[in-house]
């Protein structure tokens, strides 16, 4: 533990925080109604992952999805273009589909409840009624729209009707990871969690890595500047001293003659070709898309982390692993070694951010206290609170760190 500070001396270049900052409000992390204008204000007015394009492979194909209160379907046209709507028949409100996957029948979208029919584009069809009342008219009563679009064999919706322009909300380029080739992988495992804590707490542990020598220390001998509690080179405050020292745990990457984030640092998967020098060193490339995803490049696979909040304490976690066809088309490979150590990693995760949550009730803690290591976590709290202004009501107020 470090009991010597410097608030002052810090190299240039720097890249923490060198001011105190304050957390978030804990209430925030507790208040329903709070999370109600989260889901509303957040979740609903930015792109949120919600599955692979595989998962909804040819026409009249189907999934559906839960986001808060929101129940929402995507479906696959004629065209074999995505399209997304509100599972809600314009009748008299009833849940289109029952199922969480499937395929509509030729005739198309059935309401099970009063049997108005709808075509694929979400255009209303058909009622059951003998006699139509005047000034009803079928191309007024479509179904509700959501946003969709895929991305890299991805798929996202955003619950508005003005959404957001897609590449804003991530934190790279969007062909930053063109050499992986995203939309020719196959999944070879899911890894699904509820972990009971408010979906920011999950978010700031991913933010930061003061956490990882004391709950990771598997990672920690995988990644060694981890183990030094830092995500980053310039996280350090002293990073020039260290300056062109090839050591991993000052420059970042992996441990030296390690390949690959599984249990004994070697590729399960056939590796990706054409990958640079330095993304193999680096060995884990992260790609971030608030509120609801993140992406980690390995040499010989990919994982697709998606978070889905169930409720104000409440949070999924569900982590797929994509690996080349030929990986698991090779009776020879054992994937497994990759699993087993992103899953140990995960649960890990899981079980202090659940420590994080309980801690939270306490009555005298308002709010946390932001480090000097953990200035992702103050950029997205600054983002969430933007998030926050920017999309509430006229006359709504929020409430503010003290």
């Amino acid at each position: 533990m470090n009991t010597r500070k410097s608030s002052v001396a810090h190299d240039a270049g720097y890249a923490g925080l060198t001011k105190i900052a304050n957390g978030l409000p804990s209430s925030y992390y507790l208040d329903d109604a709070h999370h109600q204008r989260e889901m509303a204000s957040i979740w609903r007015n930015n792109w949120v992952y919600v599955c692979r394009s595989s998962e909804i492979p040819a026409p009249r194909s189907y999934r559906t999805f839960e986001l808060g209160n929101q129940s929402i379907f995507v479906v696959r046209d004629e065209t074999g273009a995505l399209r997304g709507f509100y599972n809600t028949c314009r009748h008299r409100g009833a849940a289109l589909c029952q199922n969480t996957r499937g395929k509509f029948p030729p005739a198309g979208i059935v309401c099970p409840y009063h049997n108005w029919r709808y075509g694929l584009q979400g255009q209303l069809q058909q009622t059951s009624s003998h006699l139509h009342p005047e000034g009803f008219e079928l191309e007024n009563f479509s179904l509700y729209k959501i946003a969709v679009t895929e991305w890299n064999g991805l798929v996202f919706v955003a619950l508005t009707h003005e959404p957001p322009s897609f590449g804003t909300h991530f934190d790279q380029p969007l062909q930053r990871f063109d050499s992986w080739r995203l939309g020719e992988l196959v999944s070879g495992h899911t890894f699904r969690k509820v972990i009971a804590c408010n979906w920011k707490v999950f978010w700031e542990n991913y933010n930061e890595c003061l956490h990882c020598p004391g709950v990771h220390p598997r990672l920690s001998q995988l990644v060694p500047i981890f183990a030094r509690g830092l995500q980053d080179e310039r996280d350090d405050p002293h990073w020039q001293q260290h300056a062109g020292n090839d050591d991993p745990k000052y420059r970042g990457g992996l441990r030296h003659g390690a390949l690959s984030w599984t249990m004994d640092g070697k590729p399960v998967g056939v590796p990706f070709p054409g990958l640079s020098d330095s993304d193999r060193r680096t060995g884990q490339i992260y790609m971030t898309c608030l509120p609801s995803a993140f992406i980690v490049a390995h040499v010989d696979y990919v994982r697709i982390v998606r978070l889905r909040p169930l409720a104000t304490e409440q949070t999924e976690l569900s982590v797929e692993f994509l690996f080349r066809p030929e990986t698991l088309q090779d009776p020879a490979r054992d994937i497994s070694g990759a699993v087993e150590f992103t899953n140990i990693v995960m649960k890990e995760d899981a079980d202090v951010c659940e420590l994080n949550q309980r801690g939270l009730h306490a009555a005298p803690h308002q709010h946390g206290v932001v480090m000097p290591e953990e200035h992702l976590i103050a950029a997205f709290q600054e983002w969430v609170k933007a998030q926050l202004v920017a999309l509430a009501p006229p006359g709504a107020t929020t409430a503010k760190s003290r």
